[in-house]
């Protein structure tokens, strides 16, 4: 077996071809440029919105590359009530999920701040709110004290991935991290972010949660390239997306003597995919604000405004009565009477697919899917 990269002598100095990297680069700070100013245009609740919006799908997707599911409307409830935006009604939020929420906050709202031990301690912590990761007791808020392997297949079987630097040298490696992270220097910020995220996955320093620290430390590194704490794109959702290139890559870079240059081409490309998308995500939130401002006179009841939010937001599913008469909380005749009048305004319209139960969407003057 091939040593790992932190096996070799030079570690951690790395090296990258910057001529292959620097047009892609280029793109990715240009789209920044572009997005980041169209943003700014915008209204402040629309912005809001945006942002909401925006950190909502970066903290789920993050999770969900874990193989773990957060309630959409906890998050997104704890996100407007932490930042203190409005959003209507107030949801039970579960541990974890504010967990997570405070520890991606704390990275991009104080991205400017310094990150030491005890604040990476915190986020840990804040991950682990019983201390406990599914069935297991780990230890939170510290290092590891055991050896670390990624591990696949059944028992018996196992297929060893990558095998992480021994539990005795993990602070000594965490100093340097940390201590080149909060230094100064003339490498550009987007790079720093992609070198520091796989920085920290080659130190695994955690008993479980150091794919959501690692996606932490990149986005507050973004929001310092950016000099600015308003998210407007998620790179875990793109990450998520490309998951299987993801693991590919960091299973092929953690071998080589400290060359990164395939690690950054694909960690630049990635955030290009997910820039492009954002300009999908910022089309939906102006849609949504267009419409609200045009039926600010209409009569509507709070029923029909909730189901309305939740589909400009990506609702999940068909929209059939059943299911409005559950999400809304109220009986299927009710549920029945509230679509009609809606389809009364102009505003819903049923799918033309027809089948045995009637689905509805909105009109195609609204339905930006």
């Amino acid at each position: 077996m091939s040593k790992y990269i932190y096996e070799y002598q030079n570690w951690p100095e790395f090296t990258w071809n910057d001529r292959k990297i620097a047009v892609t680069l280029g793109k990715v700070r240009h789209l920044q440029g572009k997005i980041f100013g169209q943003l700014t245009a915008l209204g402040f609740s629309i912005k809001e919105e945006t942002i909401l919006a925006t950190l909502t799908l970066d903290i789920i997707k993050s999770s969900e590359i874990e193989g773990e599911f957060l309630n959409q409307e906890q998050v997104r409830s704890s996100i407007a009530k932490r930042l203190g935006f409005e959003f209507a009604g107030v949801i039970h939020e579960d541990r974890n999920v504010e967990g997570i929420v405070e520890m991606m906050l704390d990275a991009t709202q104080r991205f400017d701040k310094k990150l030491d031990h005890e604040r990476i301690f915190g986020w840990h912590a804040s991950l682990f709110p019983t201390g406990w990761s599914g069935m297991h007791r780990i230890d939170t808020g510290c290092y590891r004290n055991g050896e670390m392997q990624i591990v696949s297949d059944p028992m018996g079987k196992e297929k060893v991935h990558f095998q992480a630097p021994s539990s005795n040298v993990v602070e000594k490696e965490m100093n340097l991290f940390l201590n080149w992270l909060n230094s100064k220097s003339n490498i550009d910020g987007v790079i720093k972010a992609a070198i520091a995220h796989f920085w920290f996955i080659i130190i695994h320093p955690f008993d479980d949660g150091n794919g959501r620290i690692a996606r932490a430390i990149t986005d507050m590194l973004l929001a310092r390239s950016e000099e600015s704490s308003q998210r407007f794109y998620s790179l875990s959702n793109q990450i998520l997306n490309e998951k299987n290139k993801y693991y590919e890559i960091l299973q092929k870079v953690q071998h080589n003597s400290g060359d990164l240059t395939d690690w950054l081409d694909w960690f630049l490309n990635c955030m290009y995919r997910a820039l492009e998308n954002t300009e999908e995500t910022l089309k939906r939130v102006l849609v949504k604000s267009e419409f609200w401002d045009k039926h600010k006179e209409t009569i509507l009841n709070s029923r029909q405004r909730l189901i309305l939010n939740k589909l400009f937001d990506g609702f999940n599913g068909k929209l059939k009565s059943s299911k409005w008469a559950k999400v809304a909380k109220c009986s299927a005749d009710t549920a029945l009477r509230d679509i009609k009048d809606l389809i009364e305004k102009g505003i819903l319209k049923q799918e033309e697919s027809g089948g045995r139960s009637t689905n509805y969407e909105l009109t195609d003057e609204w339905n930006s899917q």
